[in-house]
């Protein structure tokens, strides 16, 4: 007998059937009370974006109204957008109350 040991068949069928969760973007919502430095400051701050990527994300939402953040699992998508909504309000525009807005859907 041999030092080795194998697996049964079934345990390596199961193995290969194991199923990752599935992506979830994070998606910034656009409005007229938060500057592109605002924007690109929080990118930079809560998911690390480099500031041309930030200055990039900015005018997507400023154009489009929205845009992709980050993809990632469902439990940290909904932790960047509660960051998001909890970063605070852009000290350079007196009328803005609050933080941004951000969303999340299924990326697949």
């Amino acid at each position: 007998m041999s030092g080795t040991t194998t697996l049964p068949e079934a345990d390596v069928e199961q193995e290969q059937r194991t199923k990752r969760q599935p992506p979830y973007n994070v998606i910034l919502l656009n409005d007229d009370d938060h500057t592109f430095e605002y924007v690109i400051e929080m990118l930079k701050a809560l998911f690390g974006h480099p500031v041309e990527k930030g200055y990039q994300l900015a005018k997507l939402v400023d154009s489009t109204g929205r845009a992709v953040v980050c993809t990632t699992s469902l439990e940290r998508a909904e932790l960047k957008r509660d960051q998001i909504h909890a970063f605070g309000p852009d000290a350079r525009i007196p009328r803005c109350k609050g933080s941004m807005t951000a969303e999340l859907e299924p990326a697949e």
